[in-house]
Parts: structure tokens; C-alpha cells; sequence
């Protein structure tokens, strides 16, 4: 993979600098990534005021993400369980593509523009088929903000039809906090919004492979998106299914449960969920996520027929669903929250 990278520092403490890498158009070759680096440097900090340019260079040195082809022509890489930091680049979510004969397919962006780069990369290891679609599966910033990278490198991005209402809506606060939580790790990094939406179901053939992404109603988030690769039976579920890596709620607890138990109707070979292994088996991947909600449901209506108050009840809801989830006490709380305030009213 041939790439422009471009040594750059923070404007705000030119102490601080990082090097980011820019897609070279196709076909992308050393001579055309010379001829045109001077013209794309200039533009490209031109976009980004919080960055100063201080050289650029070719280079087919690109940090590739890892993958894991799980079934053939697919591709993920598995993102770890930890909350945003330095030293992980935002890289806490699954992401990974799909290939056909014709063009890619990348599912998700990753939490950073960093970690964009490094998914390109990978791709480019497989294969130099043109990226023409990039997929978001919800609007959470560890599986967004890799984006700018694809839509460069000429991607058309694609999400639910709810999702660029609520991205707009939450750019300024993903922005502001994770570039506290990632410092210089986020240089260069910002929110894209999506160029379509998807109501109901679309089909994307990546020639003589089709793939099938399905909008849901609200249930992780108002805007989750699923993608169904038709030739291997693999289903990408985004985080309607979590593993390991506990749940969060931001959408609907009663939607989410009426999803998961609606999903189980549909055979797949596999799932891809948006936390935890690169693949699980179907149904029972979702075994977990699924007990999950339904005690965390159950336990919320019990505490609101015994008269608690949702701080008293959040204190405990959830408790006993505990075991075997990581980072329980960073989300659980939250979810218990949300869950409290919707099911009060019902």
C-alpha cells in the first residue's frame, strides 16, 4: 500500500507531533503519490487547523490492524476491551470488510483516525480492489471515527437512515471528549457523516458477492444497521450482540430484547458482533447479551414495584448478571439508568 504520510504537530503545542497517512488515488503508485503529495499535504492540513504541516513523504510502510478471515472473502479485526486511552488509539471495537470481485465493502471505521489507517492497511494486504462502500453500524465513536480514511479513499459511507441526524447531533461532544481521553493519538481525527441512509433493506453487490444491510428499529441505539453476506451466511450485527466487553444501552432496553428474540428467526452461519470474538456462532452468540437485558428488565420492574427511587435502584440493578462481563462497572450503571427511566413510565 502505497501512502502519503504526513509529519504534523498540534498547532496548540508544536511539541507534540504524530505522522498520519493519506490514501493515494488509484492506482496508487510511488510516482503518483510524488506527483500529487505537495498539492494533498497543503490541503489536507488545510482541513485540519488544529494540525501544522512540517514535511511529508511516499511510503509503502503502513501499520496493518490485524485480522482474522472468518469465512471466505471475510475479514475482521477484533478490538480490545478497554476505554479509551492513549495507548489503545480508540481501538475498541470490531471492525473489519468484505470482499467481492468487483470491490470492498469495510464494516465499521474504528475509534480514531489512526485506527482507520491501520483497517486500510489491512485491506490493502488482501487485496487492491477499490474500497467503494464503508458501513457504519451505529453511531458510537469507537466504531465511527476512522471514517475520513475511507471516505479519502474514495468509499461511499453508508449507515442507517437515523444515523447522520444523530451523528451531527453528537460531533461536538464525541470530538471534545475523546480528544481529552486520546491526546495526541486523535490528531487528525473528526466526525464524517454518512453520505446515504438505509430504511428498511438495501442490497450492495460487490460483484457476484451481494450483501444485505437491514435497518432496526431502536433497540443499542435508534440507528443500528446490520450486514448479512449472503455468499457465506456471515452476519455482521454491529452491537445488538455484545461479548466479554459488557453491554450498553443508549437506545431502548424493551426495543433491544425485541430485536434479539425477532433476529433469532433469521439462519445465519455466523455472527460478527460489535464487541467481543471475530465470530460467533448463531443464535447462541447472542445467548448472553439477550440474558443480560431480559434480568436487567425484570430486576428494573421489580425495584419499581417495591417504590425505589432509580438512584436506590441502581445501586444493585444488573448485580446478578455480573460474571464473565468485562468493564461491568464502567456500563452496567449506565445501563441501569436508562433502563429505570424507561421502564418507569410503561
Amino acid at each position: 500500500m502505497i501512502a502519503l504520510a504526513l509529519s504534523l504537530c498540534l498547532a496548540a503545542d508544536p511539541s507534540i507531533c504524530v505522522e498520519r497517512r493519506l490514501p493515494v488515488e488509484a492506482p496508487a503508485s510511488e510516482a503518483a503519490c510524488r506527483a500529487e503529495g505537495e498539492a494533498r499535504a497543503a490541503a489536507w492540513v488545510a482541513s485540519h487547523p488544529d494540525l501544522t504541516l512540517t514535511g511529508w513523504r511516499c511510503t509503502a510502510d503502513a501499520p496493518a490492524a490485524a485480522i482474522a478471515e472468518v469465512a471466505p472473502g471475510v475479514f475482521v479485526h477484533r478490538g480490545r476491551h478497554e476505554i479509551a486511552a492513549p495507548g489503545n488509539v480508540g481501538d475498541l471495537a470490531n471492525a473489519g470488510f468484505i470482499v467481492g470481485a468487483e470491490a470492498v465493502a469495510v464494516i465499521d471505521a474504528g475509534g480514531s483516525r489512526a485506527v482507520g489507517e491501520q483497517l486500510l492497511a489491512a485491506v490493502r494486504g488482501v487485496t487492491d480492489l477499490p474500497v467503494r462502500w464503508l458501513i457504519l453500524t451505529h453511531m458510537h465513536p469507537d466504531h465511527v471515527l476512522g471514517a475520513e480514511v475511507f471516505a479519502e479513499a474514495g468509499a461511499t459511507i453508508v449507515g442507517h437512515a437515523r444515523l447522520g441526524r444523530a451523528l451531527a447531533a453528537r460531533a461536538e461532544t464525541y470530538e471534545t471528549n475523546l480528544r481529552r481521553l486520546l491526546g495526541a493519538a486523535y490528531a487528525g481525527t473528526r466526525v464524517v457523516l454518512p453520505d446515504e441512509g438505509v430504511e428498511g433493506v438495501r442490497e450492495i453487490d460487490l460483484g457476484g458477492r451481494v450483501i444485505e444491510l437491514a435497518a432496526h428499529p431502536t433497540a443499542h441505539t435508534d440507528n443500528d444497521l446490520s450486514v448479512f453476506d449472503r455468499l457465506t451466511g456471515t452476519w455482521w450485527v454491529g452491537d445488538l450482540v455484545f461479548a466479554g466487553h459488557a453491554p450498553a444501552l443508549d437506545g431502548s432496553i424493551k426495543g433491544w430484547i425485541a430485536a434479539l428474540e425477532a433476529m433469532r428467526a433469521r439462519p445465519a452461519s455466523q455472527i460478527v458482533p460489535g464487541h467481543g470474538p471475530a465470530s460467533l456462532p448463531w443464535p447462541g452468540g447472542a445467548d448472553r447479551t439477550l440474558g443480560y437485558l431480559q434480568a436487567l428488565a425484570a430486576e428494573t420492574r421489580t425495584a419499581i414495584r417495591r417504590g425505589e427511587t432509580m438512584n436506590e435502584a441502581i445501586r444493585h440493578l444488573g448485580e446478578s448478571q455480573r460474571p464473565g462481563w468485562e468493564l461491568f462497572d464502567e456500563f452496567n450503571p449506565r445501563n441501569a439508568s436508562a433502563a429505570f427511566q424507561e421502564l418507569e413510565w410503561e
